[in-house]
């Protein structure tokens, strides 16, 4: 049977988790054990869903490609490390060596990433000669490739646009579940030293003119206490903090739509 691979910032493991749970044609649920799919596995075992992990070493042996039942599927997910984020070439460098690795074993592959400061705007594009083997896809709106993942979690680039006009009076960070959950290590405050990488923070902060957190409500509940570490991050910096509404669209959407190109390609 056909094998999606989802490869996948660690900001989106939630909404993976939620097309997993709510996909009854998925047979089998893989995790590549790489050393970043520790909070993913935990939140598979809390919904209940089977998973079995897999490493990187076993993936061709391990994952093969299973043609000729194009009505359920296996799904793979390799979480890619987030602290490649701040090093944009090399993030690019990672994600394309890990695209040609991962298309030897799978029927497609879907990037749960955006543009990513357009270093993935012609992903597409540079695999398209295996489009009859394994095509690639990133998360899209109903025009182009979504910004980042806020931009995808907001609905698209409309929508995205629409709210940095709305708070352009002041800086305003937008924070999902996840990256309330992980705002110290995206922002690389040290662990021995906190209190010295905080204060530079706020100096930033200050000099940039960012005085307010919005929480993003993504319809999700998958990671913990994100009231707590919102309200949190905004005592530690004396932030305002505001809500916005968003969504699962984007990702059901897009997922969706490789899984049907998966199924035309196994018939």
């Amino acid at each position: 049977m056909p094998l999606l691979t989802i490869l996948s910032c660690k900001i989106l493991q939630d909404e993976i988790v939620h097309i997993l749970n709510n996909d009854p044609s998925v047979n089998e649920i893989l995790v590549v054990s790489n050393g970043h799919e520790q909070d993913l596995t935990s939140k598979l075992q809390v919904t209940g869903l089977d998973y079995r992990l897999l490493s990187p070493e076993e993936l061709s042996a391990g994952a093969q490609v299973h043609r000729g039942d194009p009505c359920n599927y296996n799904v793979m997910v390799y979480m890619v490390e987030l602290a490649l984020h701040e090093f944009p070439k090399m993030l690019k460098t990672e994600v394309y060596r890990l695209v040609e690795k991962l298309s030897g074993c799978s029927s497609g592959i879907l990037m749960f990433y955006g543009l990513c400061g357009n270093v993935f705007d012609k992903i597409e594009a540079d695999f398209a000669h295996q489009e009859s083997s394994c095509p690639v896809r990133i998360l899209r709106d109903d025009t182009r490739i979504v910004d980042d993942c806020v931009g995808a979690t907001l609905g698209g680039c409309r929508e995205y646009l629409a709210t940095l006009k709305r708070f352009s009076d002041q800086g305003t960070f937008l924070f999902t579940p996840m990256f309330a959950h992980t705002w110290r290590e995206i922002m690389r405050v040290d662990p021995q030293k906190p209190e010295k990488t905080i204060e530079m923070l706020r100096k930033v902060n200050e000099i940039t003119g960012y005085r307010r957190v919005a929480k993003i409500r993504t319809g999700l509940s998958y990671t913990e206490d994100f009231d707590a570490k919102v309200d949190e991050f905004a005592e530690i910096f004396d932030f305002e903090v505001l809500e916005i509404e968003g969504g699962q669209d984007i990702f059901e959407n897009c997922y969706h739509a490789i899984k049907n190109e998966i199924a035309g390609i196994g018939r």
